[in-house]
């Protein structure tokens, strides 16, 4: 039997998911690049010059599956830890994955953000490259709605690590409460239910339109607090608990989202539209009623559609391992703590070049690419940081989900 019809379920190690994560791994690098162009509002204090339309399109679009693709991966492979090891060796292994690379990385990579970041609002401000620090003021005042305690891109790690502790803490409770196992066929049940039916991904969508309700296009941003805002954990939390759920029945859905991932991607596109209709009206001005609700109603319908049909792709098209996408894999940690750091400090770069934003889009995406690649190949591949952050390469592991 081929690699494309295979079981993905009775694989030993689902390389499909690994391709995924090295490819919305790399979208990272193009969303944060496209939001220097961005014509809308921006989560970003800075912005180039150069901007179009196409980058706010980008930007919402892969906005819509990335993270919510890396929340149900995150939640699938908790529950296989879990599974295999119990909760005590799932929670060590989130602590070496998620907890140690935070602590050790996060002070370096938060300095490097602020001093590219301040290199960009000098070009902004002064219309050449610099460093002033008498520019800080102003900079701080740009991101004062940010906690004062930013994790900036490495949100993602803090809100992984709160996920598996409190898995943990659930799952040990219910071993002490006296129960043998957790009521794991109707989780399964449900998991069938909302995750595999056709109407699943409008109700799945429904909690998170409540908590988008109170944002003002109803899509909820991670604010890179410690310990993060309700919203975030409510949000991401579903995916997580989604992705969990799906591999406790991962022999009916993963081979559902196989067969199926042509109707699950068609299915996202016209709420999207309809997402994007919404919230292009609130912007001129044309009032709709509970405009934010029916917004994040129809986008995170979209979200659920193109994530699951997009795990059900690379099921279908990327089975097996690839020399290629292994690298990527590989490299996908590394270039997950260091890009934003490459596209801030490239977006300043090329602040001045007189192209259109399509150009400049293009050129710091493969210049963020390449530097990128080229720290995790001299500086971490085969070093103690790339045994910290993978493990061992032989495995395929690729992001810390």
């Amino acid at each position: 039997m081929s690699g494309r019809d295979a079981d993905p379920a009775a694989v030993g190690r689902l390389h499909a998911l690994d391709n995924l994560r090295a490819v919305m791994m790399w979208l990272g690098i193009v969303l944060h690049v496209a939001a220097n162009h961005l014509t809308g509002p921006s989560p970003l204090p800075w912005r180039d010059r150069a901007v179009s339309p196409w980058a706010d399109l980008v930007t919402a679009l892969i906005h819509a599956f990335r993270m919510p693709v890396f929340f149900i991966v995150a939640g699938f492979f908790v529950a296989l830890l879990a599974q295999r090891h119990g909760w005590q060796g799932m929670l060590r292994n989130r602590f070496r994955r998620l907890a140690v690379p935070f602590v050790l990385f996060w002070p370096p990579i938060g300095l490097a953000v602020g001093l590219v970041s301040l290199l960009y609002w000098h070009v902004m401000q002064r219309g050449h490259l610099g460093i002033d620090l008498d520019l800080v003021p102003q900079l701080r005042a740009a991101v004062a709605d940010k906690p004062a305690l930013n994790t900036v891109h490495l949100w993602f790690l803090v809100q992984l690590w709160w996920f598996a502790l409190v898995s943990a803490i659930v799952l040990a409770w219910w071993r002490w409460g006296g129960q043998r196992a957790l009521p794991l066929p109707s989780l399964a049940r449900g998991a069938r239910l909302l995750a595999g039916s056709g109407w699943g991904p409008v109700a799945l969508a429904l909690p998170l339109a409540v908590v988008g309700a109170s944002y003002p296009d109803g899509v909820v941003l991670p604010q890179g607090a410690v310990w993060p805002p309700l919203a975030e954990w409510l949000h991401n939390g579903l995916f997580f608990v989604v992705g969990a759920a799906v591999y406790l029945d991962r022999d009916a859905l993963l081979a559902r989202y196989r067969r199926q991932c042509a109707a699950w991607l068609l299915a996202g596109v016209p709420f999207f539209v309809v997402a994007a209709v919404l919230v292009g009206a609130r912007r001129q001005g044309v009032e709709v009623p509970a405009q934010a609700f029916w917004a994040a109603l129809a986008y995170n319908a979209a979200s659920w559609c193109w994530s699951l049909g997009l795990i059900g792709l690379f099921l279908r098209l990327m089975p097996a391992r690839h020399p290629v996408m292994a690298y990527l894999a590989d490299s996908a940690y590394a270039v997950y703590l260091v890009h934003l750091v490459a596209t801030i400090g490239f977006g300043a770069l090329l602040f001045n070049w007189s192209v259109p934003a399509g150009w400049k889009m293009a050129a710091n995406v493969a210049l963020s690419t390449a530097a990128s690649l080229a720290a995790y190949q001299g500086l971490v591949r085969d070093t103690w940081v790339g045994r910290l952050l993978n493990g061992d390469r032989r495995r395929g592991v690729g992001m810390p989900s």
